[in-house]
This record gives structure tokens, sequence and C-alpha cells, in this order.
């Protein structure tokens, strides 16, 4: 099967064949249908997640696809099921690492991944879903939905009407503009020093668009930062009202500092101020998949405005370098057809 590998750190993603092995105690075969690529592979990319000891490995961890076979054990899915991939664990079997056949040589890889014509995965990592629903707000599910909504609605403590700031309006931040525009947050400030998304980011929610943190015209009581660049979380930090959240979503590069300023500021109002790192907006699976489709299928949640590019398994570099480009909402991948 062809199949996109990281063979080398800070280098072009290969497009390979490779071998499936058979599968292990709470392993299941997927067909992907379609992925989506996260900026946090561009962390993977450059071995920010310390997976550089772990090359060659398959990528993608945002996806969709049809159950092809499951192995011992595996009871929440079965062949024919159309399933939402997922790096949040969910119910059933948390498998081995899969292995598969690169070259000759048998290699491990992530208990989901999603940048290839089929997938081993662990049992749960996937959650069965409606035949009905769309494969885009599928793979969207995955991660870049569920980690937006999820910080919005489990870990930044929204109240109606508080004030929140996203900066970093890429594929995570439009949905997390959307997210607080549903929970009803005035006003909503889109931050991004790329211009070009002016339009999208006021489509999905922001009032107001700003071109850098420092120009936020007030203190708000809810940050969240996509970009994990120390310099803008600090001027974030600096932005915060009495009493606010500065929610980290988008990860650091490792033995980056991050410095906070009078941090004497930290116990200003009543509660103080708090920094929180995201844990995929404590998603889980189960439960908050089946409510967000029945929103989108009603129309409450705007996902096809996010999804802005689709691309081929083979164009998978270019992919990635439109995404750091910082031009695009979701880039989609369409991998298989379902028949």
């Amino acid at each position: 099967m062809k199949a996109v590998v990281l063979e080398e750190l800070n280098a072009p993603l290969g497009i390979r064949e490779v071998e499936l092995t058979d599968l292990k105690f709470g392993q299941v075969l997927v067909k992907v249908l379609v992925s989506g690529l996260c900026g946090a592979q561009l962390h993977e990319i450059k071995g920010h997640k310390g997976n550089g000891k772990f090359l060659p490995h398959l990528m993608g961890h945002e996806g969709c696809g049809i159950v092809e076979e499951v192995g011992d054990g595996v009871t929440t899915v079965k062949a024919g099921d159309k399933v939402v991939m997922h790096w949040r664990q969910g119910s059933g079997i948390e498998s081995p690492f899969p292995n598969y056949v690169l070259d000759g040589k048998t290699i491990s890889s992530g208990k989901v991944t999603t940048l290839s014509e089929y997938s081993i995965v662990s049992e749960n990592r996937l959650t069965k879903i409606p035949h009905d629903t769309p494969t885009v707000l599928a793979s969207m599910l995955g991660c870049s939905l569920t980690t937006a909504l999820g910080i919005i609605d489990n870990e930044c403590e929204l109240k109606f009407g508080e004030s929140v700031a996203v900066v970093g309006c890429g594929g995570v931040g439009l949905n997390l503009l959307q997210a607080a525009k549903m929970k009803n947050a005035n006003p909503i400030f889109g931050v991004d020093v790329n211009k070009n998304m002016f339009d999208l980011a006021t489509q999905m929610g922001a009032d107001f668009f700003v071109y850098d943190i420092e120009w936020l015209p007030e203190k708000c009581d809810v940050i969240i930062d996509t970009t994990g660049v120390p310099d803008v979380i600090t001027a974030a930090y600096e932005r915060l009202s009495p009493g606010g959240r500065l929610i980290l979503c988008g990860q650091p590069a490792p033995d980056r500092m991050v410095c906070l300023p009078n941090a004497v500021s930290l116990f200003e109002g009543v509660v103080g101020k708090s920094i929180r790192a995201s844990q995929g907006g404590k998603t889980n699976p189960d439960t908050d998949i089946p409510r967000y489709i029945k929103l989108a299928l009603k129309g409450k949640l705007d996902y096809e405005s996010l999804h802005t590019h689709t691309i081929s398994l083979d164009e998978v570099n270019e992919g990635f370098d439109l995404l750091r480009s910082g031009n695009a909402g979701r880039i989609m991948v369409r991998i298989n057809e379902h028949e």
C-alpha cells in the first residue's frame, strides 16, 4: 500500500510502498478515506514530539475510514463500519503499537496513523459513526473540531458574554472562533499576522480581526494561543484581564522558555489569572463525537467553510508547505473512495 513515511527529521516526507502485518490483539485494519493535515505534524517532522528515535514511522492522526478487519478482542467496531480515527483515547482496547514492513524491514508506528491507504489502529482510537456522516466532517472530528470545541466547552470555563481572543487563525483557530461564537462570547477577536485570513476569521465568528496580539484594544477574559511562539505567548499573557485564562493549544519547541513579565499580576482579580496547556480539549470521543455530528447535520456547526483545500496523498509535501504558509484552513487529503 502507499503511505506517507517520516524517514528523516526536517526533510521531505517519503511517499513509500509499505506492507501490512497481521493484526495483534485489539487492533483494527481501516481503509482510510480522508485525512486532515494538522499543525502538530509540523512539530513531528521537526522531532519536537520526541519521535526522532522511532524513525521511520507513518504519519497522521485525524481521519475517517471504513473498517476492513478486526483483531482478537475487538468489540466496539466491526468490518464495514464507518469510523472517525482520532488520537484521543476512547473506549475499547489499548492495543500494542502496530508494525509495518518497509524495504523488507519491520518498523513500528503510532497507535493511529491516517496518511496511508490502509492503517492498523488501536481499537480505542476509533469511534463508529453513521454511514451518512460526511467524510470531511468525520475527519475533522479526529482532531481539529473536537480539540477546539473541547477547549471552549471543557478547558477554559468560558462564561456567557466573556471576551475571547484566538491567536493564530489556522485550522484549529478558526474552529475556536466558531466555538466561542456558539458560546456567545463577546467580543471575539481573531489575531493573525496573515491578512489573508481576515475574511475566513470573520466568517467563522471573529467580531474584530487584528494582526498583532499587542494591538488588542482591550484585555480579554480568555486568550487561546495556537502558535506556540514564546514571544507571542508572553504578549498574550500581558493582554489578560484580572482573572483571565490563557490556554496554550500550540506547542512551543523543546527547550524554549516563556517569560511572564510582572508575574505578580497572576494574583490579580478575585480568582487570579491562570495559564493552562490544552489536553486535546479533554475530548471524550465516545460521547462528544456523536453530539458534534448532530450539531453539524442540523446546520449549527459549520465544517464546510473550514475545509479550504483538497489534495492527494502524492501531494502531501506541498500540503504541508501550504500549512506552513498560513494560507489555509483545514487541508484534506483524499485517499480512497468509499464503494
